[in-house]
């Protein structure tokens, strides 16, 4: 059985009992029949079927023409097709499949865009200032502006912060204030910038940075004074060390020269009268074997002409014309213990040469007599 067909009177699809009109079925062939003379060109409803013949080649001519798109000289034509990139169009007039199959993005490689930020930053010389500048900026390269990087003016701001932080860190305050420095600071920061957007692969190149204003905050000057004052007190008491250094050094190697020279020349004098007492002994011994009693008598005289000759005396005249000598022998015992305490406590230059020339004499006046 049809299912249009009925059954009896429960029948759900069928013409109910007491109600008239189509059923389902009739109306959709009814439908049919009309859509079909308004498609047939010759039969009825043609004129129908032209006018929408003609609304839907109308219809996809504009769908067609939105696909044309004007690129400007400063310009560039990104192409994706469901997303993909397809090309990169310069300077004129492009067609490209409209949407939803391909859409176009326009992106300005050649005027120049302005940020400006503001950033509280700590100097190396332990100051806190108020910084305002400005960054500007070209894409240059569209296609990495649209693939590479999310959001390029987002990854700039921090970027800009970021390296400001850095370069400022590392200056201080007085390089930030005078203006002679400040363009080495801006030189450095846009290198710092455009470095750090080249590793990301952001498109985008920074033409300028302007360190338009600084400002040291209201609430930090008595700190920052008080931190100004410790490290000038540091550098004056290092300088004072370094001075202090400075004149304690010299004196300390001075007196280690002199100690070395003391030594020196009291060890030129030790070993000249060593070998000055060697070389009498020598002569002496020469001497006394050629002529033994000649010259024991010889060194009695000597001996007795320098005891004599170093000693204070008396001579008394007496009645029967002899002469009496008086010797005062404690006195040459103080003076022979004074004199050798002297030599071994305390040895000078000119003491040695005095010595030395002494002895040089007496070997001298020994030797012609």
């Amino acid at each position: 059985m049809a299912w249009n067909q009925p059954s009896g009177p429960n029948n759900q699809w069928g013409r109910r009992p007491g109600q008239g009109g189509p059923d389902l079925d009739e109306r959709l062939k009814s439908w049919q029949r009309k859509l079909e003379s308004l498609l047939r060109p010759g039969g009825r409803g043609g004129d129908s079927g032209s006018m929408f013949l003609i609304a839907v080649l109308a219809a996809i001519a504009v769908w067609l023409w939105t696909g044309l798109y004007q690129v400007k000289q400063a310009e560039r034509g990104i192409v994706q097709r469901f997303g993909r990139l397809v090309a990169v169009n310069q300077q004129g007039l492009h067609w490209r499949v409209p949407w939803p199959i391909e859409s176009v993005t326009i992106v300005n490689v050649a005027s120049i865009n302005s940020s400006d930020f503001k950033s509280r930053v700590l100097t190396s010389d332990v100051n806190l200032v108020d910084l305002h500048f400005a960054v500007q900026y070209q894409f240059t390269d569209p296609v990495k502006k649209l693939f590479r990087v999310r959001e390029p003016e987002a990854s700039l701001t921090q970027v800009s912060e970021s390296s400001i932080r850095e370069i400022v860190g590392r200056s201080t305050l007085d390089d930030l204030l005078v203006g002679s420095t400040r363009p080495e600071i801006t030189r450095r920061t846009k290198d710092l910038i455009q470095h750090t957007l080249e590793y990301y692969n952001s498109g985008i190149t920074v033409t300028t940075v302007n360190l338009e204003d600084v400002q040291v905050p209201d609430a930090v000057i008595p700190s920052q004074r008080d931190a100004n004052k410790a490290q000038a007190d540091k550098e004056r008491f290092t300088l004072e060390s370094e001075a202090y250094a400075n004149g304690i050094i010299p004196v300390a190697q001075g007196a280690a020269a002199r100690i070395q020279q003391d030594a020196q020349a009291y060890k030129a004098q030790v070993t000249a009268l060593a070998e000055g007492h060697a070389a009498r002994f020598s002569q002496l011994q020469g001497a006394y074997a050629q002529a033994p009693e000649v010259t024991r008598r010889r060194m009695y005289m000597d001996a007795l002409e320098g005891v004599l000759g170093r000693s204070h005396k008396v001579l008394i005249d007496g009645h029967a014309g002899n002469n009496l000598i008086y010797l005062p022998i404690d006195k040459l015992l103080e003076k022979s213990v004074g004199r050798e305490s002297e030599q071994t406590s305390e040895p000078t230059a000119s003491s040695a040469a005095k010595d030395q020339e002494q002895v040089t004499v007496e070997a001298r006046g020994r030797a012609e007599r």
